[in-house]
């Protein structure tokens, strides 16, 4: 049976992937491709296919997030043990099975991997087959970053895996397809790399801001304390106004004040999950000299804004009430900034990228830098390939540092 289905899609190229797949499965490719990278690139796009759906429950209305778990494969999972004898578990027990599974992905990942289940499923009806994972990597080459298609091919196994469907995948064959599709991703796919904010930017954003107005205030507070905690933007500021939840995000009960044997004063967040680990970090930073000190704008914004201890730390008085701050909001008031400085737009990874910089150039060992942003490989090291002013003490005639270069570098592979 066929239906019409509306998809709304975003920035992840659903979009351009389903005109590609039906212009391939009609002949009629054309300019289709070129004409769906231009759709892709705006924020939002609206569309109808005609399209027979395999799977079961495949709703496009849920979230992404949810896909996972509330998309049932067209083969339910197996009532049979190895042994081929029926196993007592009742529905209910079957779904608790998948509940707990279903917890073991952290929410931002399952978001990801239910963008790409859907593009999945799309795969598998333009070809008509049911739910085939082999195939599915070369079908989607040429459209994706290679990286975007990677998650999605985990989350595609994720799902088989969460069903109990059986997995048939080689992984030299699937190394060497992800590679392939890393070479033939399209220009447009690949994201321009993110100017590092500075101590000089700070100063001349805290130049154009007035920080008596609550959002204002709150931005601020946010954007310093950002940059000298190495923290991800996504971890202090929310999605939406609705999305706070006071045993995920951090609130104003989670600032504490230490103090060492030397008398260092620092400031500590404490993140009740995070990206990297479902237990919590703490985030760190120290006073600062000059119009950048974080501890002063976060003093600030609890004074303009007056957040109770259960709020969103970053929270900031509107005529509505008190609103946490999301991170469509602190971007557009980056932006704003931006063109009243005459710069071009910001964008968020750049005070992560600025404050490890920002570190690094003050002679911080690389470890340390590294275990200040919670990184847990070595995905931190790219801020150095990208960023060769790092290394520039490291590469003179006579180093700066080699006092201490035996325990600064980060080991070599």
């Amino acid at each position: 049976m066929s239906v019409s289905l509306l998809y709304t899609v975003n920035q992840d190229g659903t979009a351009v992937l389903t005109h590609w797949l039906m212009g391939q499965r009609n002949g009629t490719l054309g300019n289709i491709y070129s004409n769906s990278v231009m759709a892709g690139a705006s924020n939002t796009s609206h569309f109808y296919v005609d399209q027979p759906f395999l799977a079961t429950l495949l709703d496009v209305a849920h979230p992404p997030h949810d896909h996972l778990c509330l998309w049932q494969p067209f083969r339910p999972h197996s009532r049979l043990d190895h042994d081929g004898i029926p196993v007592p578990l009742s529905n209910a027990d079957f779904n608790r099975i998948l509940t707990v599974i279903g917890h073991s992905l952290a929410s931002g990942t399952c978001e990801t991997y239910g963008s790409g289940l859907l593009v999945f499923h799309i795969f598998c009806d333009a070809w008509g087959v049911l739910e085939e994972q082999r195939g599915f990597i070369a079908g989607c080459a040429g459209l994706y970053s290679g990286k975007m298609l990677e998650n999605y091919f985990h989350g595609v196994r994720a799902w088989h895996l969460l069903h109990g469907l059986k997995w048939f995948t080689d992984s030299g064959q699937v190394t060497s397809a992800l590679q392939g599709a890393t070479r033939l991703a399209p220009s447009a796919s690949k994201c321009p790399k993110h100017n590092p904010f500075t101590a000089s930017l700070l100063i001349a954003i805290h130049s154009v801001l007035d920080l008596s107005a609550p959002l204002n205030a709150a931005v601020y507070a946010c954007l310093v304390t950002s940059f000298f905690s190495l923290a991800r933007l996504g971890e202090v500021t929310l999605r939406s106004l609705k999305a706070f939840n006071p045993s995920i995000h951090v609130k104003v009960s989670d600032i504490r004040y230490d103090e060492d044997r030397h008398g260092f004063h620092i400031t500590v967040f404490h993140l009740p999950q995070t990206k990297t680990s479902s237990a919590g970090e703490d985030l760190h930073f120290a006073a600062q000299s000059g119009d950048i000190n974080p501890q002063c704008a976060l003093e600030n914004n609890l004074t303009v804004n007056m957040p109770p201890p259960s709020a969103a730390l970053f929270s900031w008085r509107h005529q509505g009430g008190l609103c946490p701050l999301t991170w469509s909001e602190f971007l557009h008031c980056l932006n704003t900034v931006s063109a009243c400085l005459g710069i071009e737009p910001l964008k968020g990874h750049g005070i992560r990228v600025g404050g490890t910089l920002e570190y690094l150039l003050h002679g911080m060992p690389f470890e340390m830098v590294k275990s200040m942003g919670c990184w847990s490989g070595d995905s931190f090291v790219l801020y150095l390939q990208q960023h060769a002013v790092v290394l520039a003490p490291y590469l003179q005639d006579t180093p700066v540092l080699v006092p201490f270069t035996h325990y600064a570098m980060p080991p070599v592979h």
